[in-house]
């Protein structure tokens, strides 16, 4: 492979030309036929749990028929398995499917270690909403995975809290920031919710909501946003509200915050649609006392959501077997039986539209049974999913988020002067790892 790291996926047009053209120079084939004349046995790294399980499903029925088996490898995630695919890569010998969380994509693909399947996966965007479609394309014609789990954003509160001190949900961050307040006045002992340092993540998704694209393309270069006005936006408002002590600031998933949920001292919480997994172990005490409404709006009348956390199926330039890899990708993740069994199985929640609203959630979550329209309406927000924009070091963001902001909340001190931080960590580091940077 010819291309350098800053000529790989630096803009629409240079992408779609490597799309087209970068499978063949890497090896690929077209395995349709050989798929049918002989036995083609595929490896799949994953950290979902079950997942041995519901592949059993494939090579028990559409695998078996088209002769493709399946072998699961358990992996770790995150960052961990990043560098094991990217290892595995330089030497010729990454698995044929991996499964990789959004924002890794670009890192993956910019060392060439995904396949160009939109010949063979096309046909599923139509699946996806287009905020999580577009999170596997890169904003070009390619598509370098197919969409399997998200995390689209809402806003999680006690009811009988909020009755209690004569609380409304909050249709706008002015209006949460003013229940913030009026609950602190009424009951100096408790607070709406924490702003987590520890939780890039978190950040990146209200970010995203307010309409950030941290990294983008200008040309062959890339261009980090991380410090433009909508993050500044939100970063401000955070920071405002724990400079003036009108919120928590401790950390999450800690001993000392689940005693705060579980005891009423915080009484809501910003989070994603697997938050009732957590609230489960985190405040059993408060089961049936919580309920779930969109994330609160930048401006009256706007309906947009951020993303935290979510995964996808992607095939390897290794691959011998690509086309059978991204059937096998597409089927896992648009197929009912699949996506009912990575339900019950892996506890995700699906990107798949269709899925949403069928099988495991047709019934809400036991932790939310007072709220029988809890998946309807996670369906609703999970469609108002707003585009990300990536980039090839989010792991350098992340890590510089965490120092900059955990330093800034302690010290209650400006967030945006962390952004700058954020900025500067990751434009050096990419012009570090060789990729041109606009300024």
């Amino acid at each position: 492979m010819p291309y350098t790291k800053r000529r790989r996926l630096v803009s629409s047009a240079v992408a779609v030309a490597l799309g087209a053209t970068a499978l063949a120079a890497c090896g690929s084939s077209d395995d349709d036929g050989e798929a049918q004349s002989g036995p083609v046995s595929l490896t799949y790294w994953t950290w979902a749990p079950g997942m041995d399980k519901v592949v059993d499903l494939w090579n028990k029925g559409p695998g078996k028929k088209e002769r493709i088996t399946v072998t699961v490898k358990k992996q770790a995630s995150g960052d961990t398995l990043v560098t094991k695919i990217l290892t595995a890569h330089k030497a010729g010998k990454a698995p044929d499917l991996v499964q990789a969380e959004y924002q890794a994509l670009p890192t993956l693909v910019s060392n060439d270690a995904l396949a160009d399947i939109a010949d063979t996966v096309g046909d599923a965007k139509s699946k996806f909403a287009d905020g999580v479609w577009q999170q596997t394309t890169l904003g070009t014609d390619a598509v370098y995975a197919v969409p399997q789990d998200i995390g689209p954003m809402m806003f999680y509160y006690r009811q009988d809290l909020f009755e209690k001190y004569g609380l409304t949900v909050p249709a706008t961050w002015d209006e949460f920031a003013e229940t913030a307040r009026k609950l602190k006045k009424a009951a100096p002992d408790k607070d709406l919710t924490t702003f987590s340092a520890n939780d890039s993540g978190l950040f990146a998704g209200l970010a995203q909501q307010a309409g950030a694209r941290w990294w983008t393309t200008e040309g062959e270069k890339w261009k980090v946003g991380i410090d433009d006005a909508a993050t500044r936006k939100v970063a401000g408002f955070w920071g405002g509200l724990v400079a003036e002590g009108a919120i928590d600031d401790q950390p999450m998933y800690t001993p000392a915050w689940n005693k705060a949920l579980n005891t009423g001292k915080q009484i809501a919480w910003v989070s994603a649609v697997w938050a009732p997994g957590t609230l489960t172990t985190a405040a059993p005490d408060t089961e049936g006392k919580w309920a779930m409404a969109p994330l609160p709006q930048w401006n009256r009348g706007e309906n947009r959501t951020g993303s935290w956390g979510g995964s996808s199926t992607a095939v390897t330039t290794d691959s011998e077997h690509q086309d059978a890899a991204a059937r096998f990708a597409a089927w896992l993740n648009t197929d009912g039986d699949a996506l009912n069994a990575l339900a019950k199985e892996s506890g995700i929640y699906p990107a798949s539209t269709s899925a949403q609203l069928s099988g495991a959630f047709t019934n809400p979550p036991a932790y939310f049974s007072n709220q029988p329209d809890f998946y309807r309406k996670a369906a609703a927000i999970a469609q108002t999913t707003a585009p990300s924009a990536w980039g090839p070091n989010v792991n350098v963001a992340y890590t510089t988020f965490k120092d900059a902001f955990g330093a800034a909340t302690k010290n209650k001190s400006d967030f945006t002067a962390a952004l700058d931080a954020m900025q500067r960590d990751t434009v050096a580091d990419l012009k570090k790892q060789g990729f041109e940077v606009a300024e």
